[in-house]
């Protein structure tokens, strides 16, 4: 941990995860001074949540304590000070929050928000604050009917994803406010604002609610990203004067105004302290990855995650679309791939004998396009496209039952990427001459880089370094709003463990034909073709029944 000067202003970047709440305190060079953590399952054990959630006995519902957040922040602060850190030295703070979550405040907590009394913990004061005590969180699948009801209201699945950059998902905050007020009348209409998880987080730092930003709040089924407004079309197939729980969004670079009093006094933060948007993490993970456009970054883990800048959206029935967190005017694009290191590991055990550095000389060992070989590995029913199956092709579009190891390695490394490019230029990306690649991964993912291996980075530290990036953007926020830009060359290299690469791999005329293969089937693809989505390609010729079966 570097150290900073003893005068010098620090900022503070925190993130309300799904099993933690963390912090990091960044210089003015954005080198972090200072790291900290809460447990949820373990340090707060009161409120019995595994992985920091309850899953409940329907299987589907999964909801997290909002009190336990609160009182995880009054844990964290208070050991800060313990400390001795310095919060009379943070010129601005931020934060991320997971997506989608929803905060229900009841009846009078505005006030009760502005009279927070310095000598008490924040969760002894608000835990008569929230109408709805369980928040239900992105993994809660349980509002499906809600998401009918939604796409029906606006005129079908893709034409909700024009509006809102995306169809509807169980996950997103705006089918789980309707299923609160179907199913919860009563606390419903005991709710004077609802909150994001991100503004949750940022009204605790103010002392009164925080706007949602542009970029969390495309993540709820409720947002026109093109014109950074509350649909009304959504809205009024949501709740009643839902615009008035919400609020007005705001930019996601918008300094809101000053910390609290209650953090000035319990804590010594300065009156001068500035509170810059909270978002959600995804958008601080692309603002901590300082990715530009024509960029696109890599997140390989248990499930691989791709994100990426766009200047014009092209919405579709897979994958994200947001407002960008960084950019007033721009957008990002979000896609979960849920084969990811679990399948490389499977085929590293099968044919590598287990060890990376075998894996690594088996991709060294064969060429760029692996001689006209791919592979497509969904070992489980895949987000990305909706497909099932592993597929041998060879270059003469044979479906083959097996390769030599050497090209089943980069069968699968090829076949992986490629797919994860076709379906970001359907969202609108296109590669340039100066477009990188920034792969994020976890140690036990291998990746390789010219000329050597590629570090290793945890995301969390990427997502609060976007909490830094952006506190740094508000501070430079000129007064209409707009961001100046650090300097390129500065940013890209601050956040610890990322591996900048060029995206190499040739996407050869026969991969679309091939991977489109796969999905969707003729029945489905009249009903793409009357949402307004255009037909996939023309299957290639030659597959075996069973592959056509996967239709």
């Amino acid at each position: 941990m570097a150290a900073a000067e003893p005068d010098s202003p620090l900022y503070l970047g925190l993130d309300f995860s799904t099993q933690q709440l963390k912090a990091v305190a960044i210089d003015g060079a954005l080198g972090p001074v200072h790291q900290d953590s809460v447990q949820f399952d373990s340090e707060l054990p009161e409120f019995r949540t595994q992985g920091g959630v309850h899953i409940h006995p329907d299987g589907l519902t999964v909801t997290s304590p909002v009190l336990m957040w609160v009182k995880a922040l009054d844990l964290l602060l208070d050991r800060m000070k313990a400390a001795g850190f310095g919060f009379s030295r943070v010129r601005a703070l931020s934060g991320s929050g997971q997506q989608h979550g929803a905060v229900f405040w009841r009846t009078g907590a505005a006030r009760t928000l502005a009279q927070l009394d310095p000598g008490q913990n924040l969760h002894q004061q608000l835990k008569d604050s929230f109408s709805v005590q369980d928040s239900p969180v992105w993994m809660d699948s349980s509002s499906g009917p809600q998401c009918d009801a939604l796409q029906e209201a606006a005129g079908g699945a893709m034409r909700l994803a024009d509006i809102t950059g995306s169809r509807a998902y169980e996950r997103f905050t705006g089918n789980q406010i309707a299923k609160v007020r179907q199913t919860r009348p009563d606390q419903f209409q005991d709710t004077e604002r609802i909150s994001l998880v991100s503004s949750f987080g940022a009204s605790l730092f103010l002392g009164r609610y925080a706007a949602i930003d542009y970029s969390d709040g495309s993540g709820m089924n409720l947002l026109d990203i093109r014109d950074r407004k509350w649909s009304q079309v959504c809205l009024d197939a949501t709740a009643t004067n839902l615009e008035r729980l919400l609020g007005e969004p705001c930019l996601s670079t918008a300094v809101l105004g000053p910390v609290s009093s209650f953090l000035q006094r319990r804590y010594g933060f300065s009156g001068s302290c500035s509170v810059v948007a909270f978002t959600g993490d995804n958008p601080a993970s692309l603002a901590g990855m300082c990715l530009h456009q024509g960029d696109i970054a890599v997140s390989l883990g248990t499930s691989d995650t791709l994100f990426l800048s766009l200047a014009e959206p092209r919405p579709s029935l897979e994958g994200h679309v947001f407002c960008s967190p960084v950019e007033p005017d721009g957008f990002m694009a979000l896609l979960c791939f849920k084969n990811g290191s679990l399948t490389r590991e499977r085929v590293r055990d099968r044919c590598c004998s287990g060890s990376w550095d075998v894996f690594s000389q088996a991709l060294d060992g064969t060429p760029l396009g692996n001689h006209g070989n791919i592979g497509f590995y969904f070992d489980t029913m895949e987000i990305t496209p909706p497909a099932v199956g592993l597929h041998h092709f060879d270059a003469n579009d044979r479906q083959v039952s097996s390769w030599s190891s050497e090209l089943e390695v980069r069968a699968l490394v090829e076949g992986q990427f490629l797919s994860r490019r076709l379906h970001a230029e359907r969202l609108g990306y296109s590669i340039g001459r100066t477009s990188l690649c920034l792969c994020l991964v976890s140690p036990d993912v291998p990746a390789r880089s010219e000329p050597g291996p590629v570090p290793f980075c945890l995301c969390f530290r990427v997502c609060q370094s976007g909490s830094g990036h952006r506190r740094r953007f508000g501070q430079q926020a000129d007064p209409s709003g707009s961001v100046r830009r650090l300097q390129r060359s500065g940013l890209h290299h601050r956040p610890v463990g990322l591996c900048l690469l060029r995206l190499r791999l040739p996407s050869p005329p026969w991969f679309s034909g091939r991977f489109w293969s796969f999905l969707p089937g003729p029945a489905e693809q009249r009903s793409r073709t009357s949402a307004g989505v255009p037909p996939a390609p023309h299957r290639s010729a030659g597959l075996r029944p069973d592959v056509e079966a996967l239709r």
